[in-house]
C-alpha cells in the first residue's frame, strides 16, 4: 500500500475528484468533510500527509492545523485556499503548513507539491530519528563531533579521568578550547572540585599576579581587604587559563615558581599557601615557537605540556558540520522558543563550502542568527551571512539524494550498534536479512566490520 493522504475538505466534489487522482497515482487516501473529523481520524491512525481546506465548518483548517502541530509535528500539511485569500495561505506557511494550494486546484500541480512534501515528510522523520541516535554517540560533554579526530580527543579526554596531570590545549580560536577543559574537569575525579575559569588576556599587567595568587589588605592603594587569589579558589580542582601566551615574563616565572612549589605567596604576604591545583592551559598561538623568540619560558611551557590536545579547525572535520548545525538548531529553537523546520540543502552546502574562519563559534553565531529569521520556515541561504547572489537555493532539489545520505547513516550505525550482525541489525530495521544485503549495496556500505567504509 502506498503512502497515506488524508483529504479534509467540505465541498464534496472537490474531494471525491481529488481522491479518484490520488487512489489512481497509488495512494491510499482518507477523507473527512471538516476539521473535527480530520482531526479524530489522525487521533486513530498515522498518517503521511494532510491536504486540508482552510474554510470548512466545525474546525477550519488554521485550526487543525494549530492541533496536528502539537500532535503530529512531523506530518506535512498541505493548505487549499480560494484564489482571493492568498494572504490566509501565507499566514498558513507561517503557522506551518509546507505549501498550499489555490482553487481552483490544478491536479498536476496537486502531484508535483504533495510528492515535494511527502519527501521532506520522509527526510525529517529520518533526520529526527539519526539526531537522537547520533547525539549519543556524537556529544561528549557539550562536545559535539564524530569525526575521527574528534573521537580520538573523547578518548584521550577518556584516558585522563584518573589523573590530575596538567594538560595544554592548542587550536585556534574558537575551536571549543574551554569546553574541553570542562570535559576533562567533570569526566575525571575533580568533578566534584572547583572548576575556575581565567581569561588571563582580559586582565591588566598590573592586575595579574594579585588576580592569580590573591592579595593582603594594604597590599596596595585599594586593597581594602584581603582577597583570595584565583589558585586558592580551584584548591582541589582545576584552574583553567585560557590565552595563557598574554602572560608576561614576569608572571610566568611566578606561575612556574608555584606549579614546581605547590605554594602560593599573595600580594602583601610573607607567608605561602599550600594548594594542590591541575593546571588546563590554552592557546591558540604556538607557544613553540615563542620560546625561541624568548616570548615564553620553555621550563614553563614543559610544566604546562605534559599532557597536549591540538583541537582541529572546523574546515578539517566538516563531516561535523550537520551535527552542530542540528545541536545549535534544537539550542536556539528551545531557547528562543522559535518554530524553524530545518534547513535547505542549498543553506547546509554553503555551510560545508564555507571556510569557517572562527571554527565552531561563528558556525554558533551564523545559527542563532539563522533562527531569528526563519521562524515558521526553514533556514534558506538568504538566512547566512556570508551568502551571496550565486548561492543556489536548492529547496525542492536533491531530495533524493539527501535522503538516500540519510537512509545511509542510519544503517551504517544500526551495524555497527549491532557489531555488523546482520539478523540482529535487519530486525532492528524491519527489514528481511536479504533485503538487508540489497541495501548495502545499493548504498554502497560494508558488509562486514573489516571492510574499508567508503566515504559518504
Amino acid at each position: 500500500m502506498g503512502k497515506t493522504i488524508l483529504i479534509v475538505e467540505d465541498e464534496t466534489v472537490l474531494r471525491e475528484s481529488l481522491a479518484e487522482l490520488l487512489g489512481e497515482e497509488g495512494y491510499e487516501v482518507l477523507q473527512a468533510g471538516d476539521g473535527k473529523a480530520a482531526y479524530e481520524c489522525v487521533l486513530q491512525r498515522p498518517v503521511d500527509l494532510v491536504l486540508s481546506d482552510v474554510r470548512m465548518p466545525e474546525m477550519d483548517g488554521m485550526s487543525l492545523l494549530a492541533r496536528l502541530q502539537q500532535t503530529a509535528p512531523e506530518t506535512p500539511v498541505i493548505m487549499i485556499t480560494a484564489y482571493g485569500t492568498v494572504e490566509m495561505a501565507v499566514a498558513a506557511m507561517r503557522a506551518g503548513a509546507h505549501d498550499y494550494l489555490l482553487k481552483p486546484v490544478q491536479f498536476d500541480d496537486v502531484l508535483l507539491k504533495i510528492e515535494r512534501a511527502l519527501q521532506f515528510g520522509q527526510i525529517t522523520r529520518v533526520q529526527r530519528v539519526l539526531s537522537e541516535q547520533l547525539a549519543g554517540e556524537s556529544q561528549f560533554h557539550n562536545l559535539v563531533g564524530r569525526s575521527k579526530s574528534m573521537l580520538k580527543l573523547f578518548e584521550m579526554v577518556t584516558k585522563m579521568s584518573g589523573v590530575t596531570s596538567n594538560v595544554l590545549l592548542v587550536g585556534e580560536s574558537g575551536t571549543g578550547k574551554e569546553l574541553f577543559a570542562r570535559a576533562i574537569h567533570y569526566n575525571g575525579v575533580t568533578r566534584q572540585r572547583p572548576f575556575v575559569p581565567v581569561n588571563c588576556g582580559a586582565i591588566p599587567d598590573s592586575l595579574i599576579e594579585s588576580e592569580l595568587f590573591g592579595y593582603r589588605r594594604g597590599a596596595f592603594t585599594g586593597a581594602h581587604r584581603d582577597k583570595i587569589g584565583y589558585f586558592e579558589a580551584a584548591n582541589g580542582g582545576t584552574l583553567f587559563l585560557d590565552e595563557i601566551s598574554t602572560l608576561p615574563v614576569g608572571v610566568q616565572s611566578s606561575l612556574l615558581r608555584v606549579l614546581e612549589e605547590k605554594l602560593v605567596v599573595p600580594v602583601g604576604d610573607t607567608r605561602p599557601r599550600s594548594i594542590e591545583v591541575r593546571i588546563i592551559a590554552a592557546s591558540n598561538r604556538d607557544l613553540e615557537k615563542m620560546t625561541e623568540k624568548g616570548e615564553f619560558r620553555e621550563d614553563l611551557l614543559y610544566r604546562l605540556n605534559v599532557v597536549k590536545l591540538t583541537l582541529p579547525p572546523l574546515r578539517q572535520r566538516k563531516e561535523d558540520i550537520p551535527l552542530l548545525v542540528q545541536h545549535f538548531l534544537q539550542k536556539y529553537t528551545a531557547q528562543m522558543n522559535k518554530q524553524v523546520q530545518g534547513i535547505t540543502n542549498g543553506a547546509m552546502r554553503a555551510m560545508l563550502n564555507h571556510e569557517w574562519r572562527g571554527n565552531v563559534r561563528e558556525l554558533e553565531n551564523v545559527i542563532e542568527r539563522a533562527v531569528i529569521f526563519a521562524e515558521g520556515r526553514q533556514i534558506s541561504v538568504e538566512d547566512l551571512p556570508f551568502a551571496t547572489a550565486d548561492m543556489p537555493d536548492d529547496t525542492g532539489e536533491d531530495l533524493k539524494e539527501a535522503l538516500r545520505q540519510f537512509e545511509r547513516q542510519h544503517v551504517l550505525y544500526s551495524l555497527r550498534r549491532h557489531r555488523f550482525d546482520k539478523a540482529e541489525t535487519a530486525k532492528y530495521l524491519g527489514i528481511g536479512v536479504s533485503s538487508l544485503y540489497r541495501k548495502l549495496e545499493e548504498l554502497g556500505l560494508p558488509k562486514n566490520p573489516e571492510e574499508q567504509t567508503p566515504p559518504g
